[in-house]
């Protein structure tokens, strides 16, 4: 034969020495004689983040083994030819060592299936003996490599099973013995190899070894996966521990084919394989409740099929394993649990997934296909098969429409929603007080002395039930950690996947794996959408993020929400009734990737964000208050943002939906150095806060747009941020401090020659001047901004002035000069566009008129902050 892939991949006379060209090889042998497309080998060789060259580069490497093909052609016959979309690779049936394999297989079950076991013998045997190693051994794995390979490891292990046992049927027991011996150590897991040895000893006269096997056996099992072996291969004990007379073999008469009376492990046994039942299983009461009666054929949807899906740690196989625990008086024929992955966390084909189900019902090869012999098998049999951690609809169809007369339950990270027929329940994470019970079922007394800690502990791991397992494991795993300690591990978000592992218990493995089965594209937007604001974002954020338009923002969104990597929030009282959240841990996870694998994506998407949100921000201020035009300068906005869209006509619903996100935004500029983006999102961000008296939340991000100003050498944004934080000190009754800031302010207005905003500080020194009972400097002080305003046509600080020389004139008892002023203040306002200005000066002068030309007022005018900075809030 010239070509092998059954082990290391060969070609004579010359292997190509690149892994690359090899891959590329073996991709073209596995479905030779078929077109294999570009996009399938350039998936192959660079999965989902192919470079730009690709195309360019895999040219090069046909071309390698072209030349390669060739030396082996006594006719000089390409054997490689492009055939759109992409290449066939033509071999004779001979030389290809797969398909001689494949060849001697049928015709060795064939023999099987009439009872020629001599035959049969012969001819798997010699399939075995093509072998060479694991199957195509030595170059990368891609997603059509991997599969195959899988494929063909099972069909070896197949071919072997089923020689070993027409050879038992043979009387050869006493030369299997030691083959059987060596095969079990490798794969002590493998219950139909450890029957053929136990039955290979006991034919051989060592009864006390065979029962030693099946204790073996039993260990691993219990071990390793927490299973009792299957009741096929204990009834194999019980009959061995009997010396049942039909176990002895006995030669076939000479005329007839060779045969045995029975077959190695009985057949019709009921297989139970499911994991161990969880002592500590906790709430899901009603879930419970919904799942019992889809088993009992009385749930609300006629279906023989519930799919069971929830995001990673959810606890979707716990629930679904004790659903069958409880279920035996319904499904007397079987109960079992598959896994859907192999030990590397890889999917497995769907006909892996139906070999995968004959094999743990303990069903030989034959000559029918998987899917006729699993119909066979099941077929009028009261059986329940849980398929857990399905990936796809693909995945399962085939053998749900196998398993046509059994019950199934499908867990899944994702609804599987393009199945038909299928009953839907979705697991969340845990209410609070399953949460706390969980932990302290798990976790013991400690947890049960301290419910505060408790309490924190059970928020902090966001109700997942495998996180609150793994939390409370970790303090049986360290007596000395106190709940309180463990709490305030876990409150460092960015440190806190790290403090959920204990021994094979992973919280961060169980969500990496949602993580890698979504594509690259995919896995790039969650890392990106983990800087999003908390609690949850609007599409427009993540719009900004990704750098797309809503449309795909939206598309992008849906398919982690899918995944069950985002979760999509509704709230019909918002202004935007769809939002998108993480759970804490999956932004902890999509922090982490985004540092690990592309911390260089991270600082643009802030920038983007940032830029968004100040657009955003200015528009609506606008709305709320006119003429706060002293702001510095900003980058231009994203592409396509609409701020009237996003916003809409209620500036005030949008400020308070999005105060949260606004506030971490400013933080994340500062930590990424985004100076000028910092600063100008603080200063926008200012009269929201001053108009509902959000005094923290003003200080925390001025104090750090204050400190990015300077950072940016932005002396007119440093003056813009100064000010603004002067007004937050008069606000809260510090005049002291105040005065202080806007006279620094207005240093460095007029530094920067910005004699608009010098003229706002002169204002807002006067006002504090006022409140303090200087009236005389205090006028003053309003003249000279009058003046100014008026200079630098600034109608906006000569409505201000106006405002603060009518409410001196009033304290003073000039009631007249106060309408004046009012009057004036007013028109001011009016062409600065500012209407609810208009609307106090108005409303002012209303209540000077009331008062009679010739009453002073017996106590002064009382000036307090924030009488005239939003006059309506």
């Amino acid at each position: 034969m010239r070509f092998r892939v059954l082990g290391p991949v060969r070609v004579a006379p010359r292997t190509p020495t690149a892994a690359k060209p090899r891959a590329v090889l073996a991709t073209l042998l596995i479905q030779s004689d078929k077109v294999v497309s570009t996009h399938t080998l350039i998936d192959e060789l660079w999965g989902t983040e192919p470079p730009r060259t690709a195309t360019t580069t895999l040219q090069v490497y046909v071309s390698q083994v072209r030349r390669v093909l060739l030396e082996g052609e006594p006719d000089g016959r390409q054997p490689l030819i492009t055939r759109p979309p992409g290449y066939l690779l033509r071999v004779a049936p001979d030389d290809l060592d797969l398909t001689v394999f494949e060849r001697l297989r049928e015709t060795g079950r064939a023999a099987y299936a009439r009872r020629d076991y001599a035959e049969a013998s012969r001819r798997l045997r010699e399939a075995l003996g093509l072998w060479t190693g694991p199957a195509l051994s030595g170059i990368p794995h891609g997603p059509t490599l991997q599969t195959s390979a899988i494929r063909l490891d099972e069909l070896r292990a197949e071919v072997l099973e089923q020689g070993i046992a027409a050879e038992l049927r043979l009387g050869r027991h006493q030369e299997l013995v030691g083959e059987l011996m060596a095969l079990t150590r490798e794969q002590p897991l493998r219950e139909s190899l450890q029957g053929h040895l136990m039955v290979a000893l006991y034919r051989s006269g060592r009864q006390s070894e065979a029962l030693a096997v099946y204790r073996r056996a039993r260990r691993s099992l219990v071990d390793e996966l927490g299973v009792e072996p299957s009741p096929a291969l204990r009834k194999l004990q019980e009959r061995i521990l009997t010396s049942d007379p039909s176990l002895i073999w006995r030669p076939a008469a000479p005329d007839t084919p060779s045969r045995t009376p029975a077959p190695t492990v009985p057949q019709d046994a009921p297989a139970v394989r499911l994991p161990s039942s969880l002592p500590d299983f906790t709430g899901r009461t009603a879930e419970l409740g919904l799942g019992e009666r889809f088993l009992a054929g009385t749930g609300p949807v006629d279906s023989r099929v519930l799919a069971v899906s929830g995001r990673p740690g959810a606890g979707k196989t716990a629930f679904a394993a004790r659903l069958a625990q409880g279920a035996g008086d319904r499904f007397p024929d079987a109960r079992v649990l598959l896994t859907l992955r192999d030990s590397g966390g890889r999917a497995l084909p769907a006909e892996a997934v139906m070999a995968g189900l004959l094999r743990v019902l303990e069903v030989p090869a034959g000559p029918e296909g998987t899917a006729d012999l699993l119909h066979a098998r099941t077929r009028g049999r009261k059986m329940l098969f849980v398929l857990d951690d399905a990936v796809s609809e693909a995945q399962v169809r085939p053998a749900l429409s196998a398993l046509s007369d059994s019950t199934v339950v499908l867990t899944s990270r994702h609804a599987l929603g393009a199945l038909e027929g299928v009953q839907h329940l979705v697991l969340d994470v845990l209410n609070r007080a399953d949460a706390e019970a969980l932990l302290v079922n798990c976790g013991g007394t400690a947890l049960s002395e301290d419910p505060a800690s408790t309490a924190e502990i059970a928020r902090l791991c966001g109700g997942l039930p495998l996180a609150l397992r793994v939390a409370a494991a970790g303090l049986v795993a360290r007596p000395h950690w106190t709940p309180a300690e463990l709490a305030r591990r876990l409150a460092d978000e960015r440190g806190r996947l790290a403090a959920l592992r204990v021994g094979d218990l992973d919280v961060r493995g169980s969500l990496l794996t949602a993580y890698r089965d979504v594509d690259a594209d995919n896995r790039h937007a969650f890392r990106v959408l983990g800087l999003a604001p908390l609690p949850d974002f609007a599409l427009w954020s993540a719009g900004a993020l990704l750098a797309a338009d809503l449309p795909e923002a939206e598309r992008v969104v849906e398919e982690l929400v899918r995944a069950r990597l985002l979760e999509a929030v509704r709230r019909p009282d918002r202004l935007t009734p769809v939002r998108y959240g993480f759970h804490s841990l999956l932004r902890g996870l999509a922090l982490e990737v985004l540092a690990e694998e592309s911390p260089q994506q991270a600082p643009p998407a802030t920038d983007r964000l940032s830029r968004a949100y100040v657009t955003l921000t200015r528009h609506a201020d606008g709305l709320l208050a006119p003429g706060r035009d002293l702001l510095p300068a900003a980058s231009a906005p994203p592409a396509g943002l609409d701020p009237a869209a996003v916003v809409g006509p209620a500036p005030l619903r949008w400020f308070q939906e999005e105060a949260p996100g606004l506030l971490e935004t400013v933080r994340q500029a500062h930590r990424a150095g985004l100076w000028r983006q910092c600063a100008a999102l603080a200063s926008a961000a200012g009269g929201y806060y001053e108009a509902n008296a959000l005094w923290t939340d003003w200080q925390e991000s001025h104090e750090l747009g204050l400190d990015a100003a300077r950072e940016a050498d932005d002396a007119l944004a440093e003056a813009v941020l100064l000010r603004s934080l002067a007004d937050l000190e008069w606000q809260r009754h510090h005049p002291g401090a105040a005065r202080d800031l806007y006279r620094l302010a207005w240093q460095l207005f007029t530094r920067s020659g910005h004699r608009v905003g010098a003229g706002r500080c002169l204002s807002g020194e006067a006002d504090v001047l006022l409140g303090l009972g200087r009236v005389a400097r205090a006028e003053r002080g309003y003249a000279r901004a009058l003046s100014t305003a008026r200079t630098e046509a600034d109608p906006r600080g000569e409505a201000d002035a106006l405002r603060g020389l009518a409410l001196v004139a009033q304290r003073e008892g000039r009631l007249r000069e106060a309408l004046d002023r009012l009057a004036v203040c007013g028109a001011a306002a009016g062409r600065a566009g500012d209407e609810r200005w208009r609307a106090y000066a108005g409303r002012r002068a209303a209540a000077v008129s009331a008062l009679s030309e010739d009453t002073v007022p017996t106590q002064p005018l009382e000036v307090r902050p924030g009488v005239w900075l939003f006059p309506d809030a």
